[in-house]
């Protein structure tokens, strides 16, 4: 055995692995992203849930918002006033309300107005049913009622009702979770105020969607006609509501011919 040429082997790779070691260094330093020490800071503060419900997409997208000044302070519902009163001492303003909001099911469709297409046996989960033929309901956009929310819901804020997903605002704290547990995506988060809201997640047309929901919107444009303040439009044959704009006139929920929007009246 040539001793010799094995050490020459080692050195040859020792060298080699220095180098590139050395070239990875260079490389990080010269093309290293440098880090907002502001943002970083109220990442530290924030819940860390990303649920949106702030308007952000997540924790970090609202802390570059509230970093360059484009972000109010009590966006974050799951956070509460501890927060708020944090990012307030870091950006050195003074500590404002938090824009407390719960989750709501945009789905009104109980066995009262609906019905299944299937006899479901399996599984009692609302991921595992959506994955045969859309789900077991008439309404291939609506709650399946099999509980996938209200097994994740840590506050027991939600109850499973004739066939239907409800959420009590009383006792919803915006941590999210079941609005990532929901396959149909049914689940948003509102404002805690006197307002309007499409209790519906149909997209067919109205003949369509009649048909699979008796409470479903048909996209009349009833409630976009009547509207002063100009918070409800029509987009895909549904009906959606801006909370920031709605004054609570219930106007809309007067001419809604289906009664998919109803007032919504935290206490």
């Amino acid at each position: 055995m040539d001793f010799k040429l094995i050490l020459f082997a080692v050195l040859i790779v020792s060298a080699v692995g220095l180098i590139i070691g050395i070239v990875l260094a260079v490389a990080s330093a010269l093309f290293a992203v440098s880090k907002d020490e502001k943002v970083e800071a109220l990442l530290e503060v924030l819940p860390g849930a990303n649920c949106g419900a702030c308007g952000y997409s997540g924790c970090e997208g609202y802390a570059k918002a509230l970093a360059k000044g484009e972000a109010a302070l009590g966006k974050c519902s799951p956070g509460g006033e501890k927060t708020v009163k944090k990012i307030a001492v870091l950006l050195g303003q003074e500590a404002v309300e938090v824009e407390k909001k719960t989750a709501l099911v945009h789905c009104l469709g109980s066995y009262d107005s609906t019905s299944n297409k299937m006899e479901y046996q399996g599984v009692r989960s609302c991921t595992a049913a959506s994955q045969l033929h859309g789900g077991v309901g008439m309404c291939k956009y609506g709650c399946m009622g099999l509980g996938d929310c209200a097994s994740v819901c840590p506050y027991g804020a939600i109850t499973i009702c004739n066939g239907v997903a409800h959420i009590d605002p009383a006792v919803c704290r915006g941590c999210s979770l079941c609005v990532e547990a929901c396959p149909k995506k049914l689940i948003s988060f509102v404002p805690l105020k006197e307002m309007a809201v499409v209790r519906c997640s149909n997209c067919q047309k109205g003949a369509e969607a009649r048909k699979a929901c008796k409470t479903a919107c048909i996209g009349c444009k009833k409630c976009e006609k009547v509207c002063e303040a100009g918070a409800v439009s029509i987009k895909n044959f549904l009906a959606y509501v801006d909370a920031e704009k709605c004054t609570g006139c219930m106007k809309c929920v007067e001419v809604c011919p289906e009664g998919s929007i109803t007032a919504f009246l935290p206490r």
